[in-house]
């Protein structure tokens, strides 16, 4: 049973985790491309990565549903019931296979993935190609990584992402697809998380202070969707998708030295 606690008092900590939940905010908010998974690398620099995947969940599941609100009826409808489901099979092989996990492997293929798949973009491989379909073999495989390494770090971004972008959706439902899709997602996770005694009271108190800051992200997010072009959004996306991709990379690189 939860006992009541105070949340983190460290003054460093919260140096951190106010810059990290208001990124998490504004790519809920509309600017993704993965931008949302710096938020664990983030807080691992003051506390420990499940402690951090922990104090993240209840704040996610509060900027969902601010998301929600914001993009209601906004997303695409076939490719949901394609990526969905896979996302709940990924989730349930995250959590049997728990114990044996390594984040630093996470982080490992989710870095090479973005990174190949940013630069297949950026260096214009990929440019003369139509535009991508939605497609139930693709949409199964990246929607069950994409289940998988949500479960593990939050970390869900870059292989949904692979998957809708080539499609080069209509922005705002490139992102209501993205919102509704994880908050399904994350609140999926919480009876996992609490199986696992990943929450403790302490890490719960800290959730809802910090949590205060979810509108104020959602708010920058949607404000900035609203005021930049298709063309540019995707840039940026993509640009997103490489900068991410490069730092997990070489986190995972960097764990086993």
């Amino acid at each position: 049973m939860l006992s009541f606690a105070p949340p983190i008092a460290d003054p460093v900590f919260y140096m951190a985790a106010i810059p990290a939940v208001l990124i998490m905010g504004i790519s809920k908010g509309g600017i993704g491309g993965g931008l949302g998974i710096l938020t664990v690398p983030i807080l691992t620099l003051v506390v420990p990565p499940l402690q951090a995947a922990a104090i993240m969940l209840p704040i996610l599941c509060i900027m969902d549903l601010f998301g929600v609100r914001a993009y209601w009826g906004r997303f695409d409808r076939v490719n949901m019931r394609i990526i969905l489901p896979a996302a709940f099979l990924g989730l349930a092989i995250a959590w049997a296979t728990a114990d044996i996990t390594k984040p630093e492997d996470i982080r490992l293929i989710l870095g090479v993935i973005s990174v190949v798949f940013a630069l297949d973009y950026w260096l214009g491989f990929g440019k003369n190609r139509a535009t991508a379909s939605p497609n139930a073999a693709k949409g199964w495989f990246w929607g069950t990584i994409s289940g998988f390494t949500s479960f593990i770090a939050h970390a869900g971004g870059p292989p949904i992402s692979v998957y809708l972008l080539p499609q080069r959706l209509d922005q705002r439902i490139f992102v209501g697809t993205t919102i509704f899709f994880f908050t399904a997602l994350n609140y999926a996770k919480i009876v996992p998380y609490i199986f696992l005694g990943q929450f403790d009271g302490r890490n719960l108190a800290t959730s809802a202070l910090l949590a205060l800051l979810a509108p104020v992200g959602i708010w920058i997010g949607v404000w900035l969707v609203a005021r930049i072009d298709r063309q540019l959004f995707y840039r940026i996306a993509y640009m997103l998708v490489l900068l991410v991709g490069s730092k997990l990379l070489w986190d995972g690189i960097a764990a086993r030295f």
